[in-house]
């Protein structure tokens, strides 16, 4: 699969330099389908094709720089590769961040719940 393509190259072109948005915009999203790490691009230089955006699954979640042709070459087990999420919506940064905090809240909950039926 190409991780970006032509329509991909306009609508980040159209959304422009986010580097001064306290909540940039989502535009792509690539995924490990047989791990945890996710990036989510808010800009791109195609001319070095490196995104800049938020990065998470890995040890810890953090914002900065990574390499499509980087991404493209990693080689998963029974052949899998890097993909693109081709349902992706377009987010803003709160969204997501709103999204993983609403998921360790039901974690949190779950076990306080686990943890009444021990007793």
């Amino acid at each position: 699969m190409k991780l970006i393509t032509k329509e991909l190259i306009e609508r980040f072109q159209e959304v422009g330099d986010q580097s001064e948005l306290e909540n940039p915009q989502f535009i792509a999203k690539f995924f490990n389908p047989c791990g945890s790490e996710t990036w989510y691009a808010s800009e791109y230089d195609p001319v070095s094709n490196i995104c800049f955006g938020y990065v998470t699954g890995m040890f810890m979640d953090e914002w900065g720089s990574f390499s499509i042709d980087e991404l493209e070459g990693i080689k998963l087990p029974f052949g899998m590769r890097i993909e693109r999420d081709i349902y992706f919506d377009e987010m803003p940064f709160w969204k997501l961040i709103k999204k993983d905090r609403q998921g360790e809240l039901k974690k949190e909950k779950k076990k306080e719940i686990d943890r009444e039926m021990e007793r």
